[in-house]
C-alpha cells in the first residue's frame, strides 16, 4: 500500500510510535470488522449488548432498566446497542448520535431485526434534545460521557427528560485507561497517550489509516482544528475520575449507585490508590435517579 507520506518524513515520536506498535498485539475492533467486511457496526453493537448492562448487575436487573420502559441511548453509535436494549422488552428507544452517516445502518438493522416499530434513530447533540421535560424512563449512557463536548450540560438535559422516578445509566472508561486515547483500532499499544505528544499520536494515527477504505470517515470522526488551525484529538474530552465526581458535585447530585471496576481483579489494590486508580480503573459506573 503506497503511503501519501514518506515514514522518514514524520515526527520523530511518529517514528518511534509506528515501530513499537509493530510489535503490539492488534486489539479487535468494530472499525477494523466492518472494513474487512466481518460484520457491521451495528451488528457488532447488537451481539454485545449484554456486556453494556453488565457493570450494573446484581443491583440492577435488565427487566427493571428496559421492560415496558421508554428509553433513550446517548451516544448509541450505530445503535446495535439500542435495538438490543429494545429486544429485553422496552416499550420504545430512541438512539441519539451526532454521526448523521449511522442512521442507514441502525435502521437497517432495526427493520431486520423486527424493531422499527418500536425504534428511532435521531441525529442530534445530546446537550440539546428536541423533547420535553419527564418523557423516559431510562437513559442509557454506554461508553459515552468521555466523548461528550460539555459533559455537564449533557448530564443535566438527560436529568431533565427522565420521568421522576426513572434512572440514568453511565459507564464509561477513564482516560487514564490503557485505550483511553480510543485510537486502539489502529494503535495497539497500551497507555499510549501517556507516552507520547498528541501531534505525535495524530501523525501516527494518519499513516496508519492512509488507504483504508474508511480512512476520511476515520479521521472526521477523530480529530479536528480548534480556532488557531491547531489540529487535535476531539473524539474525547479526557474524562477523569475526578472530573466526573466533580462534575456531579456541581450539579448538586449524588448517585443512587456508583463503582469503580479494576483492569483486572488482582489490580484491585492499584485501582483503589488515589492517582494510581485512574490507570487501572476499567470502567467508571454510575447510576442516577430522579
Amino acid at each position: 500500500m503506497k503511503k501519501k507520506q514518506g515514514f522518514g518524513e514524520l515526527p520523530l515520536g511518529a517514528r518511534v510510535l509506528l515501530a513499537l506498535n509493530k510489535r503490539a498485539k492488534p486489539v479487535p475492533h468494530p472499525f477494523n470488522m466492518e472494513n474487512n467486511g466481518v460484520k457491521t457496526y451495528a451488528e457488532w453493537q447488537f451481539e454485545r449488548g449484554a456486556d453494556t448492562i453488565a457493570c450494573y448487575a446484581p443491583k440492577y436487573k435488565p427487566y427493571e432498566m428496559f421492560e415496558g420502559k421508554r428509553v433513550l441511548d446517548l451516544g448509541c453509535g450505530a445503535a446495535g446497542k439500542s435495538l438490543y436494549y429494545a429486544s429485553l422488552g422496552a416499550e420504545r428507544v430512541v438512539g441519539v448520535d451526532i454521526v448523521a452517516r449511522y442512521e442507514r445502518e441502525a435502521t437497517e438493522l432495526a427493520k431486520k431485526l423486527g424493531y422499527s416499530s418500536k425504534f428511532l434513530f435521531l441525529c442530534a447533540s445530546a446537550d440539546s434534545l428536541p423533547y420535553p421535560d419527564g418523557v423516559f424512563d431510562t437513559v442509557m449512557m454506554n461508553d459515552f460521557i468521555e466523548h461528550a463536548k460539555d459533559p455537564e450540560a449533557v448530564i443535566r438535559e438527560a436529568y431533565r427528560v427522565l420521568a421522576p422516578g426513572g434512572r440514568i445509566f453511565i459507564n464509561f472508561p477513564p482516560y487514564g485507561h490503557p485505550w483511553g486515547a480510543h485510537l486502539s483500532d489502529l494503535i495497539y499499544i497500551p497507555w499510549v497517550h501517556l507516552f507520547f505528544s498528541e501531534r505525535s499520536l495524530i501523525a501516527a494515527y494518519k499513516a496508519l489509516a492512509d488507504g483504508l477504505q474508511d480512512e476520511k470517515e476515520r479521521l472526521s470522526l477523530r480529530f479536528s482544528c480548534d480556532e488557531r488551525g491547531r489540529e487535535h484529538i476531539s473524539y474525547i474530552n479526557k474524562m477523569t475520575l475526578a472530573a466526573f465526581r466533580r462534575i456531579l458535585d456541581s450539579l448538586k447530585i449524588k448517585p443512587a449507585y456508583y463503582k469503580e471496576i479494576p483492569l483486572r481483579g488482582w489490580l484491585l489494590p492499584l485501582a483503589r490508590f488515589p492517582v494510581l486508580r485512574e490507570y487501572f480503573v476499567r470502567m467508571a459506573v454510575c447510576v442516577i435517579e430522579k
